[in-house]
């Protein structure tokens, strides 16, 4: 028997255990779900908290009051009515005017239903008489139970229990001339107490559950007074943030909250005004900087007659490609940058070998290749030039891994470098160079079209094969003396 109840003995210490870390994440959910709640809910949560606490408190004491006040003038009323028995009793008790007391004990159960027995008895608690006749004669025990109260003239209230229930038995002595002739006893049956007290109870929690069901009405008007300039507020700051605030805020009221929507109001329209100047800032400082790189791939190109505005016609080829993908305005801005810029690192390469008259050995074509390592290295030294790195250092890549520095094939090779090196391509072969003379366009488009899939991306290809087809001479460069990247 020992052997079984060791599992259940390891079950229950386990929920013990377990009953902990189920209480702590129930609470932490709770919590969580609290604090992601809307304000309007925490503030009408937290008023409805209140309430219904102030509420419940009050309701029990009210009970608790009117219970006492019932059961004080139940038992008053009762001993008011002994005592009254008492007082009339003397001096039929001395004539032994059994008629009489009859007559007073009838009258006294009969006004009042909540009484259970009324009885006169001797000093040795023999009854005399008794509204239920069959008890007259019987000698009464002395009532055992719980003292509820004992007046000066020894007038005493028990409360009794037995198999029926509860009841108060009150005790009022009959003295008449100085003599001691006996007690008027009246049992009081409590379960009309506790039924008035019930009554009262269910009144009392009807009220203030009213009282409660509209303070949570109440609540909640009045958090959606309080949240409304707040999410005004809200809504200002998130327009503000991104920039699409159009109108001041409005104000609800001349308290805190609507003084705060009024220096909202004043700092966002001095934040849009600053943003508006910084935008008309940036955009001449935009303007000046992309001028000061088309200066700087002039002057670049400028160190051989043969390259002069080659950069720049690579640019335009480059756009025109850009515009056919349907890139963002942001991105073919860059993309004319990165144009302007990808044969910068040609300033570090020898006069001999970027203007020599024949072709190159193959030396100096290894020297030619570093170009590309060189101008990457320099935009490096400019964090806000980094971004063309890319497309500085990867524009001589083939589409088949064949190229240089770094052998990307595919689309491992960044989109604009993958469209500069096409642009590159055509605008080398349809310009002079030192040692030959430039192709014709169809001819050039031939080998463009025929390097697809091995130098070039195909796709690219496609979409520069059509703005040609197209756009013809106006998107194609000029024969003119140049070289190539």
């Amino acid at each position: 028997m020992s052997a079984g109840l060791r599992p259940a003995a390891h079950k229950t210490e386990a929920y013990r255990r377990r009953a902990p870390a189920f209480l702590k994440a129930g609470f932490s959910s709770l919590q969580q779900g609290y604090r992601s709640a809307s304000l309007r809910f925490k503030i009408a949560f937290l008023v409805v908290i209140l309430i219904t606490s102030t509420s419940f408190v009050l309701s029990i004491v009210t009970v608790q009051i009117m219970n006492n006040y019932i059961l004080n003038e139940i038992v008053k009323r009762g001993e008011s009515v002994a005592k009254s028995l008492a007082a009339s009793a003397g001096y039929n008790l001395l004539s032994k005017d059994l008629l009489g007391l009859d007559n007073l004990v009838y009258k006294a159960k009969a006004a009042n239903t909540d009484m259970l027995y009324v009885a006169i008895v001797d000093p040795a608690m023999k009854t005399i008489v008794h509204s239920a006749a069959d008890m007259i004669g019987e000698t009464r025990p002395v009532a055992r139970g719980r003292l509820f109260s004992k007046a000066a003239d020894g007038t005493r209230i028990t409360e009794l229990t037995d198999t029926s229930g509860s009841i108060f038995e009150i005790r009022s002595p009959i003295v008449f001339m100085g003599r001691h002739l006996g007690s008027v006893v009246i049992g009081m049956d409590k379960s009309i107490l506790v039924e008035a007290q019930q009554k009262v109870s269910r009144m009392v929690l009807l009220v203030f559950g009213t009282i409660a069901a509209l303070g949570a009405f109440v609540s909640s008007l009045l958090a959606t007074f309080l949240i409304r300039p707040i999410r005004e507020l809200s809504t200002g700051v998130e327009e503000l943030k991104h920039g699409t605030a159009k109108s001041p805020l409005k104000v609800y009221s001349q308290d805190e909250l609507g003084r705060l929507t009024q220096s909202f109001n004043e700092m966002s329209a001095l934040i849009t005004d600053q943003r508006g100047r910084l935008t008309r800032y940036a955009r001449d400082l935009e303007e000046a900087y992309v001028s000061m790189v088309k200066v700087v791939a002039a002057a670049i190109d400028a160190r051989d007659a043969y390259t002069h505005g080659h950069s720049a016609r690579v640019a335009r080829l480059s756009l025109r490609m850009g515009q056919r993908l349907d890139l963002p305005a942001d991105d073919l801005r860059d993309l004319e940058v990165a144009c302007l810029l990808h044969d910068v690192g040609k300033i570090k390469t020898p006069d001999s070998i970027l203007l020599k008259a024949a072709k190159l050995d193959p030396e100096e074509f290894r020297e030619m290749m570093h170009h590309v390592e060189y101008g990457a290295s320099i935009l490096s030294w400019a964090p806000s030039l980094a971004k063309y790195i890319p497309s500085t250092r990867h524009h001589h890549e083939w589409h088949n891994g064949q190229g240089y520095p770094d052998g990307l094939q595919g689309d491992d090779i960044p989109l604009f470098a993958a469209i500069i090196s096409i642009a590159d391509a055509f605008d080398a072969m349809t310009s002079d160079r030192p040692y030959r003379r430039a192709i014709f366009k169809a001819e050039a488009l031939r080998r463009i079209a025929r390097m697809a899939g091995t130098q070039f991306r195909p796709d690219l290809v496609a979409v520069f094969m059509a703005l040609m087809e197209t756009e013809g001479d106006q998107a194609a460069p000029r024969v003119v003396a140049g070289g190539g990247g």
